[in-house]
């Protein structure tokens, strides 16, 4: 999947979990545009590093550990753009969850016509 579709999937996964989750706001349609990308970038960049940074403790917590990771990326992008709150650590991590689960409901149709070709 190319990277302007996942920014576009997780545009709507922002808008849908900002309603969802108390303590998480969006102001307008591309406010939550400028989160994906920045959670993209975020992602793509910094998250390989702090995961193997962090690998004992990952293997430890037998993975949960990335759900902390995930909600600093989170806190990370709420820093960086205006208009983009989230209230505290917890819902971040209640919030990174909630945007796996919905990103993965998205991304169902596009994966499934990706394997009939």
């Amino acid at each position: 999947m190319t990277f302007l579709l996942k920014v576009i999937v997780t545009t709507f996964a922002v808008v849908i979990g900002a309603y969802i989750m108390p303590g998480v706001h969006v102001d307008s349609f591309l406010t939550a545009i400028v989160v994906a990308f920045v959670l993209g970038l975020l992602n793509g960049l910094l998250k390989p590093v702090l995961v193997v940074l962090t690998l004992p403790v990952t293997v430890f917590s037998l993975g949960l550990f990335l759900i902390v990771i995930n909600a600093f990326l989170i806190m990370l992008t709420d820093y960086f753009v205006s208009g983009f709150d989230v209230k505290n650590f917890w819902i971040a991590a209640i919030f990174s969850i909630l945007l796996a689960i919905i990103n993965g409901l998205l991304e169902m149709p596009v994966k499934s016509k990706e394997r009939r070709r």
